[in-house]
């Protein structure tokens, strides 16, 4: 019978790792690759945010290794970064077999990266378009929504304040007329509204009656305003003040805006604290990311774009994004910036369909004299123009309609049809935006525009799929002191990993790629032939068209 050998197991044993880490570590660990960007960075900004005299830091260029590859392997907490400093070989390796503490992780993190880890992403950034991985040229551009560490309950809406103060305000002059009149603004006339209040107001309006003598029931009376109604008064200001433009906020994270979330396990929504992050994409990397407070994306394209070219220097030459950005002031804002705007609109994919083009009653499908300025219905009566009418979106862009409409539409036998209203019928057109859209229409529907639809959802799509589900980082981990500081560092330090992390990812795949070749000949040599069949193939097929052509 064979005797049973076992590997030696010795708990007591006095040397733990080899005389050098490197041993320990793989040479394809991106532990390796971070090492070697983060040495090849500037970090001067970031060494200036250190006071001199106090006592010896840490290296902050070790301190930017460290958080960067714990973000690139989902470690976003300083205290599990802290225990990976103590038990991973690839944290030892990197910060040199030192450990900071989780306290001066986090001090590192929000008062020498917060100003400026903007730039390094943006070192990064440039450092991939001279490796040839990016050329900023085509900005494939989405948003999503990510949920804030705000408390969800603790929220405030612009219309329930609204409704509040103006409750609280008819309370207050119901007891200044009871304790005074003239002051509560009863000398108005009766047809003229009363003027809001402010607390600056009141507690002027109490010291003057303070200075008179009152009644007790006078006196109770403004003691229930100094103490009550004031106080509260002040509250809705200051709600007010917070809001500014926006229509809700949290208390706990006031740059927050309520919005409309799918993160739960029913997928019907539900109103979170959160912010409506705008990145773009291109070969899956980040070239840029921005935090906006509106829900929507119609009003984000163009201070995203502003901001894309204070980053980088420059406007990219073609912007690649759904119908959600597809306004007359984002068209208009690239084509005098001349940018190429693959950007779909509204009904872009309805208005290919069979069904939308046969429809002559349609507004869209009437025919149009630009000479005399009218439409023809389909009963071939021309629809004069009628007048023009101005509106204006919430960013304060006004866009100019001109309204057409026809003369006679009774007894008209296709009424019911045309439609439904008891007047003539009546038509507005935005000539500008219909031009834009002819524009964005032609480079959607060219080759090119083609092959940027085809990649649309796998690049800024994926990258948020990647983001949230593989990474995980779907909520933000801090609270603001000032709007959007400290989830910007935090959402850039990220980028920066992200990054980081692709670059590795193909650099292995070229090695694995090359290996491959190098080692099975045959196969790189059938790849080469079927290469030249193809340029073969392609050519012949050229000069078969033109031979055609030319005999017909």
């Amino acid at each position: 019978m064979t005797k049973l050998v076992f590997k030696s197991y010795t708990q007591g044993q006095s040397v733990l790792f080899p005389a050098s880490l490197d041993e320990k570590l793989s040479p394809d660990s991106p532990a390796r690759l971070i090492n070697h960007i983060v040495d090849n960075l500037d970090i001067s900004r970031v060494i200036d945010t250190y006071k001199f005299g106090s006592r010896s830091a840490y290296h902050p260029r070790m301190m930017l290794k460290v958080v960067i590859y714990g973000y690139l392997n989902n470690i976003y907490s300083c205290r599990k970064i802290e225990n990976a400093l103590n038990d991973r070989v690839s944290f030892m390796w990197l910060s040199g077999n030192q450990a900071p503490d989780h306290n001066t992780l986090n001090r590192f993190r929000s008062s020498h990266l917060k100003d400026t880890i903007p730039e390094i992403f943006t070192q990064v950034v440039v450092m991939l378009v001279g490796m040839g991985y990016l050329s900023l040229e085509s900005a494939y551009i989405n948003g999503t929504k990510i949920e804030s560490r705000a408390n969800r309950y603790t929220f405030v809406w612009r219309k329930s304040v609204e409704k509040n103060k103006a409750r609280l305000e008819e309370k207050i002059r119901k007891v200044l007329e009871l304790v005074e009149e003239g002051i509560a603004q009863d000398n108005l006339p009766d047809d003229e509204p009363p003027r809001p209040l402010n607390s600056e107001e009141l507690k002027r309006h109490i010291a003057e009656i303070n200075q008179k003598n009152r009644t007790k029931a006078e006196e109770r009376a403004i003691k229930t305003l100094e103490n009550k109604h004031l106080v509260k008064l002040e509250e809705y200001e200051k709600h007010f003040e917070v809001l500014g433009e926006l229509n809700s906020y949290s208390k706990t994270d006031p740059a927050a805006t309520f919005m409309r979330l799918k993160e739960d396990h029913m997928l019907n929504g539900q109103l979170k604290p959160a912010y409506n992050v705008q990145i773009a994409t291109e070969n899956q990397f980040f070239t840029y990311y921005d935090f906006f407070p509106n829900p929507g994306d119609t009003l984000t394209l163009k201070p995203f774009m502003d901001g894309f070219k204070q980053r980088h220097g420059k406007y990219p030459a073609k912007t690649i994004a759904d119908s959600g950005y597809g306004s007359e002031e984002s068209y208009e804002f690239m084509e005098q910036n001349r940018i190429e705007p693959f950007v779909k609109y509204n009904y872009f994919h309805k208005e290919q369909t069979r069904l939308f083009r046969n429809n002559g009653f349609l507004a869209q499908n009437l025919y149009y004299n630009p000479e005399g300025d009218y439409y023809v219905c389909p009963m071939g009566q021309h629809m004069g123009k009628a007048g023009t009418t101005t509106r204006k979106s919430e960013s304060g862009y006004q866009s100019h309609l001109s309204v057409y409409q026809a003369k006679n539409c009774t007894g008209c036998p296709l009424r019911c049809l045309c439609h439904k209203a008891k007047e003539n019928r009546r038509i507005e057109f935005n000539h500008n935006l219909n031009r834009l859209k002819n524009k964005a229409r032609e480079c959607l529907t060219s080759e090119e525009g083609l092959m940027h639809r085809s990649r649309r959802p796998i690049e800024p799509e994926a990258v948020f799929g990647q983001s949230k589900s593989n990474k995980g980082y779907n909520r933000f981990r801090h609270f603001n002191d000032k709007p959007t500081d400290r989830i910007m560092m935090d959402f850039a330090i990220f980028a920066v990993a992200f990054n980081l992390e692709k670059l590795h990812r193909k650099r292995q795949d070229t090695g694995k790629k090359q290996t491959k070749a190098e080692n099975n000949p045959p196969f790189s040599r059938f790849i080469l032939f079927c290469q030249q069949e193809n340029r073969r193939s392609a050519k012949i097929k050229t000069s078969t068209q033109r031979h055609t052509a030319y005999v017909a």
